[in-house]
Protein backbone atom coordinates (compact mmCIF):
# COMPACT_ATOMS: atom_id res chain seq x y z
CA UNK A 1 0.00 0.00 0.00
CA UNK A 2 0.95 3.68 -0.83
CA UNK A 3 2.18 6.71 0.90
CA UNK A 4 0.26 9.83 0.48
CA UNK A 5 3.09 11.11 -1.99
CA UNK A 6 4.25 8.73 -3.82
CA UNK A 7 3.98 8.86 -7.59
CA UNK A 8 3.13 6.41 -10.25
CA UNK A 9 5.70 4.45 -12.19
CA UNK A 10 3.43 2.79 -15.02
CA UNK A 11 6.68 1.14 -16.39
CA UNK A 12 6.92 -1.06 -13.25
CA UNK A 13 6.70 -4.88 -13.71
CA UNK A 14 6.78 -6.25 -10.06
CA UNK A 15 8.18 -9.54 -9.58
CA UNK A 16 8.41 -11.93 -6.82
CA UNK A 17 11.11 -10.73 -4.67
CA UNK A 18 8.94 -7.40 -4.66
CA UNK A 19 6.19 -8.62 -2.57
CA UNK A 20 5.66 -7.48 0.70
CA UNK A 21 3.94 -9.28 3.52
CA UNK A 22 0.92 -7.77 5.06
CA UNK A 23 1.23 -7.26 8.70
CA UNK A 24 -1.38 -8.17 11.04
CA UNK A 25 -3.59 -5.43 12.99
CA UNK A 26 -4.21 -7.31 17.08
CA UNK A 27 -7.14 -5.27 16.88
CA UNK A 28 -8.49 -6.69 14.01
CA UNK A 29 -10.74 -9.51 14.76
CA UNK A 30 -12.80 -11.48 12.09
CA UNK A 31 -16.32 -12.48 12.84
CA UNK A 32 -18.90 -13.87 10.15
CA UNK A 33 -22.73 -13.31 10.50
CA UNK A 34 -25.19 -15.09 9.07
CA UNK A 35 -28.23 -13.32 7.31
CA UNK A 36 -31.80 -13.07 8.23
CA UNK A 37 -34.09 -14.35 5.10
CA UNK A 38 -35.83 -11.62 3.18
CA UNK A 39 -37.55 -11.04 0.12
CA UNK A 40 -38.28 -7.71 -1.00
CA UNK A 41 -37.62 -5.89 -4.05
CA UNK A 42 -35.97 -2.16 -4.60
CA UNK A 43 -37.73 -0.72 -6.98
CA UNK A 44 -35.53 0.56 -10.05
CA UNK A 45 -36.01 4.27 -9.79
CA UNK A 46 -34.91 4.15 -6.31
CA UNK A 47 -31.47 3.13 -7.53
CA UNK A 48 -31.14 5.84 -10.04
CA UNK A 49 -28.00 7.33 -10.46
CA UNK A 50 -25.64 5.43 -8.50
CA UNK A 51 -22.53 6.10 -9.56
CA UNK A 52 -20.77 2.29 -9.38
CA UNK A 53 -17.27 1.36 -10.29
CA UNK A 54 -14.86 3.96 -11.17
CA UNK A 55 -11.86 2.90 -13.44
CA UNK A 56 -9.59 5.92 -12.85
CA UNK A 57 -9.80 5.72 -9.15
CA UNK A 58 -6.11 5.25 -8.77
CA UNK A 59 -5.56 7.87 -10.50
CA UNK A 60 -3.13 7.66 -13.49
CA UNK A 61 -3.11 3.53 -13.17
CA UNK A 62 -6.35 3.20 -14.95
CA UNK A 63 -8.16 -0.11 -14.00
CA UNK A 64 -11.22 -0.29 -16.61
CA UNK A 65 -14.18 -2.78 -15.85
CA UNK A 66 -13.56 -6.38 -17.11
CA UNK A 67 -14.57 -8.04 -19.80
CA UNK A 68 -15.39 -11.58 -20.41
CA UNK A 69 -14.96 -14.60 -23.30
CA UNK A 70 -18.92 -15.30 -22.87
CA UNK A 71 -20.23 -11.84 -23.47
CA UNK A 72 -23.60 -13.65 -24.34
CA UNK A 73 -23.83 -14.53 -20.88
CA UNK A 74 -23.77 -11.46 -19.49
CA UNK A 75 -27.50 -10.49 -18.47
CA UNK A 76 -28.26 -6.70 -20.43
CA UNK A 77 -28.47 -3.94 -18.74
CA UNK A 78 -29.97 -0.21 -19.44
CA UNK A 79 -29.15 1.10 -22.38
CA UNK A 80 -26.50 0.75 -25.39
CA UNK A 81 -24.32 3.51 -23.31
CA UNK A 82 -23.52 0.75 -20.28
CA UNK A 83 -20.99 -1.57 -22.91
CA UNK A 84 -19.96 -3.89 -19.95
CA UNK A 85 -23.91 -4.29 -18.51
CA UNK A 86 -23.21 -3.21 -15.40
CA UNK A 87 -25.63 -3.03 -12.24
CA UNK A 88 -23.79 0.35 -10.41
CA UNK A 89 -24.40 0.67 -6.97
CA UNK A 90 -22.58 3.01 -4.57
CA UNK A 91 -18.93 2.62 -5.34
CA UNK A 92 -19.50 -0.88 -6.66
CA UNK A 93 -20.99 -2.51 -9.64
CA UNK A 94 -21.86 -5.92 -11.40
CA UNK A 95 -22.14 -7.68 -14.81
CA UNK A 96 -24.78 -10.85 -14.07
CA UNK A 97 -24.53 -14.00 -15.82
CA UNK A 98 -27.60 -14.55 -17.53
CA UNK A 99 -27.80 -18.62 -17.18
CA UNK A 100 -26.54 -18.71 -13.87
CA UNK A 101 -28.54 -15.62 -12.07
CA UNK A 102 -25.44 -14.93 -9.90
CA UNK A 103 -22.89 -12.04 -10.77
CA UNK A 104 -19.91 -13.50 -13.16
CA UNK A 105 -18.06 -10.56 -11.11
CA UNK A 106 -18.03 -7.46 -8.88
CA UNK A 107 -15.96 -4.46 -8.90
CA UNK A 108 -15.55 -2.42 -5.58
CA UNK A 109 -13.17 0.75 -5.03
CA UNK A 110 -12.48 1.10 -1.40
CA UNK A 111 -11.51 4.20 0.49
CA UNK A 112 -9.52 3.77 3.84
CA UNK A 113 -8.68 7.77 4.41
CA UNK A 114 -12.58 8.34 4.60
CA UNK A 115 -13.83 4.56 5.80
CA UNK A 116 -17.08 4.55 8.12
CA UNK A 117 -17.65 1.61 10.52
CA UNK A 118 -21.72 0.72 10.31
CA UNK A 119 -22.87 -1.66 12.98
CA UNK A 120 -24.36 -4.38 10.97
CA UNK A 121 -28.04 -4.95 11.56
CA UNK A 122 -30.24 -7.40 10.09
CA UNK A 123 -30.35 -5.88 6.84
CA UNK A 124 -33.57 -7.48 4.66
CA UNK A 125 -31.97 -9.24 1.39
CA UNK A 126 -33.56 -7.71 -1.20
CA UNK A 127 -34.08 -8.07 -4.98
CA UNK A 128 -32.34 -5.35 -7.32
CA UNK A 129 -36.06 -4.44 -9.53
CA UNK A 130 -33.65 -3.37 -12.67
CA UNK A 131 -33.69 -7.00 -13.29
CA UNK A 132 -36.43 -9.53 -13.19
CA UNK A 133 -37.03 -11.04 -9.92
CA UNK A 134 -36.89 -14.69 -12.05
CA UNK A 135 -33.25 -13.43 -12.90
CA UNK A 136 -31.93 -13.56 -9.20
CA UNK A 137 -31.33 -16.57 -6.57
CA UNK A 138 -33.72 -15.36 -3.86
CA UNK A 139 -33.66 -16.74 -0.45
CA UNK A 140 -34.98 -20.27 -1.33
CA UNK A 141 -31.92 -21.58 -1.77
CA UNK A 142 -30.54 -20.54 1.68
CA UNK A 143 -32.74 -21.79 3.70
CA UNK A 144 -32.59 -24.30 6.30
CA UNK A 145 -29.13 -25.45 5.44
CA UNK A 146 -25.36 -24.67 6.52
CA UNK A 147 -25.06 -22.77 3.05
CA UNK A 148 -24.35 -18.94 3.93
CA UNK A 149 -25.27 -15.58 2.02
CA UNK A 150 -21.81 -14.81 0.83
CA UNK A 151 -21.26 -10.92 0.06
CA UNK A 152 -19.15 -10.85 -3.22
CA UNK A 153 -18.51 -6.98 -2.79
CA UNK A 154 -18.13 -7.76 1.17
CA UNK A 155 -20.57 -5.11 3.30
CA UNK A 156 -17.84 -3.26 4.43
CA UNK A 157 -15.40 -2.13 1.59
CA UNK A 158 -17.99 0.34 -0.17
CA UNK A 159 -18.73 2.15 3.16
CA UNK A 160 -17.08 5.14 3.16
CA UNK A 161 -17.52 9.09 2.53
CA UNK A 162 -20.78 10.92 2.86
CA UNK A 163 -22.61 7.99 1.20
CA UNK A 164 -21.50 4.96 3.75
CA UNK A 165 -24.76 4.14 4.68
CA UNK A 166 -26.21 3.61 1.53
CA UNK A 167 -23.16 1.93 0.22
CA UNK A 168 -23.98 -0.98 3.43
CA UNK A 169 -27.44 -1.34 1.91
CA UNK A 170 -26.64 -1.69 -1.33
CA UNK A 171 -24.44 -4.76 -0.71
CA UNK A 172 -27.25 -6.61 0.53
CA UNK A 173 -29.14 -7.59 -3.27
CA UNK A 174 -29.18 -10.80 -4.41
CA UNK A 175 -27.51 -10.04 -7.17
CA UNK A 176 -24.38 -9.24 -4.69
CA UNK A 177 -24.99 -12.54 -3.43
CA UNK A 178 -23.29 -15.92 -4.07
CA UNK A 179 -23.79 -19.23 -2.15
CA UNK A 180 -20.63 -20.07 -0.19
CA UNK A 181 -20.32 -22.94 2.54
CA UNK A 182 -20.28 -21.71 5.70
CA UNK A 183 -16.53 -22.15 6.59
CA UNK A 184 -15.88 -19.67 3.57
CA UNK A 185 -16.79 -16.87 5.88
CA UNK A 186 -15.13 -18.13 9.05
CA UNK A 187 -10.90 -18.40 8.31
CA UNK A 188 -8.75 -17.46 6.05
CA UNK A 189 -10.88 -15.90 3.12
CA UNK A 190 -12.05 -13.28 5.72
CA UNK A 191 -8.67 -12.70 6.94
CA UNK A 192 -7.22 -11.96 3.37
CA UNK A 193 -10.60 -9.20 3.41
CA UNK A 194 -10.23 -7.93 6.26
CA UNK A 195 -6.09 -7.22 5.44
CA UNK A 196 -6.93 -5.56 2.69
CA UNK A 197 -9.51 -3.11 4.18
CA UNK A 198 -7.69 -2.79 7.39
CA UNK A 199 -4.64 -2.06 5.62
CA UNK A 200 -6.63 0.57 3.42
CA UNK A 201 -7.51 2.19 6.33
CA UNK A 202 -4.70 1.86 8.62
CA UNK A 203 -2.78 4.40 6.00
CA UNK A 204 -5.73 5.63 4.81
CA UNK A 205 -5.14 4.73 0.75
CA UNK A 206 -6.92 3.54 -1.92
CA UNK A 207 -7.61 -0.12 -3.51
CA UNK A 208 -10.15 -1.53 -6.71
CA UNK A 209 -10.97 -5.15 -6.03
CA UNK A 210 -12.41 -7.21 -8.26
CA UNK A 211 -14.35 -10.97 -7.22
CA UNK A 212 -16.32 -13.73 -8.36
CA UNK A 213 -17.17 -17.21 -8.48
CA UNK A 214 -15.49 -19.94 -10.91
CA UNK A 215 -18.68 -21.04 -12.96
CA UNK A 216 -18.26 -24.24 -14.64
CA UNK A 217 -21.09 -26.69 -16.47
CA UNK A 218 -20.26 -29.71 -13.86
CA UNK A 219 -20.91 -27.34 -11.17
CA UNK A 220 -23.22 -29.27 -8.46
CA UNK A 221 -26.69 -28.85 -8.41
CA UNK A 222 -28.43 -28.17 -5.64
CA UNK A 223 -31.96 -27.08 -5.21
CA UNK A 224 -32.15 -26.31 -8.81
CA UNK A 225 -28.82 -24.56 -8.87
CA UNK A 226 -25.45 -24.68 -9.61
CA UNK A 227 -23.05 -24.09 -6.83
CA UNK A 228 -19.66 -22.95 -7.46
CA UNK A 229 -17.18 -24.91 -6.43
CA UNK A 230 -14.05 -22.02 -6.40
CA UNK A 231 -14.29 -18.43 -5.83
CA UNK A 232 -11.96 -15.51 -6.79
CA UNK A 233 -10.36 -12.03 -5.76
CA UNK A 234 -8.10 -10.29 -7.80
CA UNK A 235 -6.86 -6.95 -5.80
CA UNK A 236 -5.20 -3.70 -7.79
CA UNK A 237 -3.31 -0.99 -5.45
CA UNK A 238 -0.25 1.20 -5.21
CA UNK A 239 2.50 -0.30 -3.75
CA UNK A 240 4.36 1.02 -0.75
CA UNK A 241 6.29 3.12 -3.61
CA UNK A 242 3.69 4.32 -5.41
CA UNK A 243 4.15 1.52 -8.37
CA UNK A 244 1.44 0.25 -9.91
CA UNK A 245 0.42 -3.52 -8.14
CA UNK A 246 -2.02 -6.46 -8.55
CA UNK A 247 -2.34 -10.27 -6.81
CA UNK A 248 -4.95 -12.74 -7.04
CA UNK A 249 -6.43 -15.69 -5.11
CA UNK A 250 -8.55 -18.67 -5.05
CA UNK A 251 -10.67 -20.38 -2.69
CA UNK A 252 -11.78 -23.52 -3.12
CA UNK A 253 -15.02 -25.65 -1.69
CA UNK A 254 -14.94 -28.64 -3.82
CA UNK A 255 -14.66 -31.05 -0.63
CA UNK A 256 -17.16 -28.68 1.53
CA UNK A 257 -19.87 -29.40 -1.28
CA UNK A 258 -20.20 -33.25 -0.97
CA UNK A 259 -21.31 -32.12 2.50
CA UNK A 260 -23.42 -29.82 1.89
CA UNK A 261 -25.71 -31.56 5.00
CA UNK A 262 -23.51 -32.20 7.18
CA UNK A 263 -19.95 -30.70 9.40
CA UNK A 264 -17.64 -28.77 6.85
CA UNK A 265 -13.59 -29.37 6.51
CA UNK A 266 -10.67 -26.58 6.41
CA UNK A 267 -11.09 -24.89 3.22
CA UNK A 268 -7.94 -24.01 1.05
CA UNK A 269 -7.52 -20.67 -0.10
CA UNK A 270 -4.22 -19.93 -2.72
CA UNK A 271 -2.54 -17.33 -4.08
CA UNK A 272 -2.34 -17.39 -7.47
CA UNK A 273 -1.57 -15.07 -10.44
CA UNK A 274 -3.75 -12.85 -12.40
CA UNK A 275 -3.28 -14.86 -15.58
CA UNK A 276 -4.05 -17.85 -14.12
CA UNK A 277 -7.53 -16.28 -13.05
CA UNK A 278 -8.27 -15.17 -16.67
CA UNK A 279 -7.49 -18.57 -17.69
CA UNK A 280 -9.87 -20.18 -15.06
CA UNK A 281 -12.77 -17.92 -15.54
CA UNK A 282 -12.22 -16.27 -19.75
CA UNK A 283 -12.45 -12.78 -18.05
CA UNK A 284 -9.65 -10.54 -18.92
CA UNK A 285 -8.59 -7.76 -16.34
CA UNK A 286 -7.01 -5.59 -19.04
CA UNK A 287 -3.44 -4.91 -18.15
CA UNK A 288 -3.38 -5.92 -14.59
CA UNK A 289 -1.05 -9.08 -15.07
CA UNK A 290 1.69 -6.86 -16.02
CA UNK A 291 1.45 -5.46 -11.88
CA UNK A 292 1.22 -8.69 -10.74
CA UNK A 293 4.62 -10.37 -9.39
CA UNK A 294 3.29 -13.91 -9.90
CA UNK A 295 2.11 -13.47 -13.65
CA UNK A 296 5.49 -12.00 -14.37
CA UNK A 297 7.33 -15.17 -13.08
CA UNK A 298 5.48 -17.31 -14.95
CA UNK A 299 5.85 -15.65 -18.11
CA UNK A 300 9.54 -15.51 -17.58
CA UNK A 301 9.84 -19.20 -16.10
CA UNK A 302 7.38 -20.67 -17.85
CA UNK A 303 6.08 -22.46 -14.05
CA UNK A 304 2.80 -22.11 -12.71
CA UNK A 305 3.14 -20.37 -9.50
CA UNK A 306 0.59 -20.79 -6.41
CA UNK A 307 1.18 -20.04 -3.31
CA UNK A 308 -0.72 -21.66 0.13
CA UNK A 309 -1.99 -19.80 2.79
CA UNK A 310 -2.64 -21.25 6.02
CA UNK A 311 -2.77 -17.51 7.91
CA UNK A 312 -2.69 -14.04 8.30
CA UNK A 313 1.10 -13.87 7.70
CA UNK A 314 1.44 -15.88 5.02
CA UNK A 315 -0.70 -12.86 2.79
CA UNK A 316 1.65 -11.02 0.27
CA UNK A 317 0.49 -7.52 -1.32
Amino acid sequence: MPTSNAQVDLAHRPRLADLQPITADPSSHATALRSTPQGRVTPASQLEGRSGYSGDFLGEFIVPWPTTSTPDDVFPVGNPGNPGNRLDYTHFSISMSRSRRIALYVGVNIEGGSSVEIVRSQDPWAYDGRLPVEAQIGDDLYRDNLLDRGHLVRRQDPNWGAEAQTANQDTFHFTNCSPQMSAFNQKTWLELEDFILDNTRRWKERATVFTGPVLRSDDPLYRGVQIPRAFWKVVAFLGDDGKPSASAYVIDQTRELGKLELMFGALRTYRRSVAQIEALTGISFGELARYDGFSNEEQITGTRIEALIQRPEDIRL
